[in-house]
């Protein structure tokens, strides 16, 4: 061998050693030195097989023999662990390319050695790491070929590992979602990132014996040797769905239940309210028979509430400001105003309370429409009512109840009143551990009730009744 190939030799990133046909090693590079741990006069002149482990010595001199009758570059030992020894006696994996030279008329075999002890371990540490997984865990190639599983995959799909590598994934999808399991492996080609898997729809696979299953799947991408792969972990998730379907069924169980509970609750405080409205119309006294009204308008108050739950498809709140609309035109049917002559404004944030703050808030919204409707507009032609929902702080509402009519009496004092309404109405908003602000004017007057969304001592407190 001249110095210009053995320069070549010393060049390369692997260890090489250059044999003739009769396996006689006739060069080395340094890097074969530092790998067996010989000099090169140790080497030189030597048979090959003094690299390897004596119980490979007889195959060995019979692959060479096959090698010589046809040689061709190509890695050495397909499918099957390759050793190397050390002049120590310490035997370490390695990975051989075979490659056929002439020179000078004498035909030599090159072989390209690599250590790959450390890369035989972290593979090692992968596969156990895989065994481990709880979820089936399926490597594919860039032509979506299957190249790893681990075990939990056999039990997920019934096929041997044997029956799975170099399949396509497709036979692991139901046949209906393969065209689509395509496009979808298409565009995460062109997006590769760790993400779940087909989010916002339902996944299944496919065993062998074609049952199919519900899964969970997590893509990850991944950069070996051999190119770009994708890791996709499975989940059977079946049993979740089951219990899914166990929780759906009683939720839509209890919910049939509260909307006949609340439906029935309305239809016993309709019935109250006819009976009221019935004794009312046999009454002459023009006082009793108006508290009569009063009482029968709280209870409408109160079942308006409860319809407004049996129509809504959640049951836990209502929409107020809806409740507010329909409670108001309840209100304007049995007062004397005209609807055309005093119009009612509902506007503002948008407002869901619960059945607990919807039955106080909305008897004293009652209360105060009543007090508007009765008193504000006499002999007027032309009025409004407005009610405003706001958030004054984080966690709080308010509610502002104002009318453009003849405003409170100068000498009005909320505090002091005895009317039964306006009690209900300071007892309803301590009730909500709320506060209540009037605000007379010339021009009309404002109630402002203010109480947290969320009760108890912690509640935030809002910055101003304004």
């Amino acid at each position: 061998m001249d110095s210009s190939f053995q320069a070549f030799l010393e060049s390369a990133p692997d260890a090489i050693v250059v044999v003739d046909r009769e396996g006689t090693i006739v060069a080395v590079n340094v890097l074969s030195e530092q790998m067996f741990g010989y000099s090169r006069e140790e080497l030189l002149g030597q048979p090959v097989e003094l690299l390897l482990p004596e119980r490979f010595y007889q195959r060995h001199r019979a692959e060479r023999a096959a090698y010589s009758r046809a040689p061709r570059t190509r890695p050495m030992g397909l499918d099957r662990e390759l050793w190397g020894r050390r002049k120590s006696g310490q035997e370490f994996l390695v990975q051989i390319s075979l490659s056929p030279i002439d020179s000078d008329g004498e035909a030599y075999v090159t072989s390209i050695i690599r250590d790959v002890t450390a890369q035989r371990a972290a593979e090692a540490r992968f596969r156990a790491l895989l065994e481990s997984a709880p979820d089936g865990i399926v490597v594919v190639d860039s032509s979506a070929a299957i190249v790893i599983v681990n075990s939990q995959t056999e039990r997920l799909f019934g096929y041997t590992r044997e029956e799975l590598i170099g399949q396509p994934i497709e036979m692991l999808v139901p046949i209906r979602f393969r065209e689509m399991h395509q496009s979808d492996r298409d565009r995460y080609s062109a997006d590769p990132r760790l993400r779940p898997m087909g989010a916002g729809r339902a996944l299944a696979g496919l065993k062998r014996d074609g049952t199919e299953f519900p899964v969970e799947i997590s893509l990850s991408p991944l950069v070996t040797d051999q190119g770009r792969m994708v890791m996709a972990i499975v989940r059977d998730i079946t049993e979740r769905r089951r219990a899914e379907e166990i929780i759906q069924a009683s939720l839509q169980e209890k919910e049939a239940l509260l909307k006949e509970i609340h439906h029935r609750v309305k239809n016993n405080l309709q019935v109250t309210s006819s009976l009221l409205r019935l004794q009312a119309a046999g009454i002459g006294d023009p006082n009793v028979r108006e508290m009569f009204e009063e009482t029968e308008n709280r209870i409408r108050s109160m079942a308006l509430v409860h319809e407004k739950l049996y129509q809504s498809t959640d049951l836990s709140r209502i929409d107020f400001a809806d409740y507010i609309r329909s409670l108001g035109e309840l209100l304007f049917r049995s007062s004397a105003i005209q609807p055309e002559s005093v119009t009612l404004e509902v506007a503002g944030v948008a407002t869901f309370l619960s059945i607990d703050d919807a039955v106080p808030c909305g008897l004293i919204i009652n209360e105060l429409l009543s007090n508007a409707l009765k008193h504000a507009f006499p002999q007027r032609s032309r009025g409004r009512i407005d009610i405003l929902f706001e958030e004054p702080a984080a966690g709080w509402l308010q509610v502002r109840v104002s009318d453009d009519g003849v405003g409170l009496p100068a000498d009005f004092d909320f505090s002091r009143t005895e009317t039964l309404g306006l009690q209900l109405v300071r007892g309803l908003t301590q009730q909500l551990d709320g506060r209540l602000a009037v605000h007379p004017s010339a021009k009309g007057s404002e109630f402002v009730i203010t109480f947290p969304r969320q009760r108890g001592a912690d509640a935030p407190k809002p910055d101003s009744d304004r």
